[in-house]
């Protein structure tokens, strides 16, 4: 779903066949950044966990020589992209699910946002702090759900506690960066307390995404969804 909505972003602000330079920042095992690569960008992943790193090194080893040659990979931290890139260096700079790892965000993207070219796409996702009692509420947790009213903090399926972010903090922050927010999203609407094993026929997955694509430009349902896709422009 993200990918789909990055897709739009792009086309919206670049033209066709226009070769981007893109940073992915955190980027895991490098799911996004392949994808990219295959689009005929020029990506660079930047990730600081090791094994995390490793994987993205195999699967880059596995693809044609014409994608591994578009993609650089380095092991460092998100928080620090000054000590490894100049400004406005890249078109697009990518920041999925980290900010939920990060105390302090405001410094980090502050730092993203001065990777940009001027008219640059800063895309983010980053746990919905307006919607935390929804996961428990629904699977029926009143209790936590009640408890998330009053917090940003959450428990990970990975059994972290790590930390939200509301869409009208981000919002002013995005703004005292120059990049102004210039879309947003809504992702895994109703789907979030789907396991991430469950498989599902074609025919039905394809509804599902269907559904969480409307859901996810809808309001009020967007502002509901577990994650929070914002896309900020470069001035």
């Amino acid at each position: 779903m993200v990918a789909r909505q990055l897709d739009e972003q792009i086309a919206g602000r670049f033209p066709v066949g226009r070769r981007l330079r893109i940073l992915d920042v955190g980027m895991g095992q490098g799911t996004q950044a392949l994808r990219l690569a295959r689009a005929g960008h020029s990506v660079t992943g930047l990730e600081s966990h090791g094994e995390m790193l490793a994987s993205a090194r195999a699967a880059l080893a596995s693809e044609p020589e014409g994608i591994r040659e578009r993609v650089r990979l380095i092991e460092g931290d998100g928080r620090e992209t000054g000590v490894h890139f100049l400004p406005g260096s890249f078109d697009v700079v990518l920041c999925h699910g980290v900010l939920m790892y990060v105390e302090e965000p405001d410094p980090m993207l502050a730092g993203l946002a001065r990777m940009l070219a001027p008219g640059g796409l800063l895309s983010l996702l980053v746990r919905n702090a307006d919607a935390l009692a929804m996961r428990p509420g629904l699977a029926g947790d009143f209790g936590a759900a009640l408890t998330a009213f009053d917090t940003a903090a959450y428990t990970n399926r990975l059994g972290l506690t790590v930390r939200a972010d509301r869409l009208d903090a981000l919002r002013a922050t995005l703004a005292g960066i120059a990049a102004p927010l210039h879309a947003w999203y809504g992702v895994r609407v109703f789907t979030d307390n789907v396991g991430n094993d469950v498989e599902l026929p074609a025919e039905e997955l394809e509804r599902v995404l269907t559904l969480e694509d409307r859901a996810g430009r809808t309001d009020p349902y967007r502002g509901v969804a577990a994650l929070l896709h914002l896309c900020g422009v470069r001035g």
